[in-house]
């Protein structure tokens, strides 16, 4: 997986290619500083798988923003990954745009 990061006025954008499995998922998380963030974009135009492991770090990064006020969304993500969305209920969870 890749992850193309960049962190401007408060929101931190991550762009994410490849899979988000339990073997990249802690790479995620460790590029997911959050201080003085309050809005995190998460764009998945180039993922194309996500497993339980990756749904835990965007859990974890949801409920850090909503304690703060803050606001995350989902945008690009394939019919594959929507689909593990809509599958474990977290697609009315997170804010996904097409």
């Amino acid at each position: 997986m890749t992850i193309n990061t960049k962190n401007e006025n408060g929101k931190l954008t991550l762009a994410l290619a490849g899979r988000l499995d339990t073997n990249t998922a802690p790479e995620l998380e460790s590029e997911l500083k959050l201080d003085g963030v309050n809005e995190i974009a998460f764009d998945f135009s180039e993922l194309d798988y996500i497993s339980s492991a990756g749904l835990r770090v965007l859990m974890t990064a949801q409920k850090a923003m909503m304690a703060g006020g803050g606001k995350m969304t989902i945008a690009h993500p394939n019919d594959m990954v929507r689909g593990v969305f809509d599958m474990t209920g977290l697609g009315s969870v997170f804010e996904i745009l097409p």
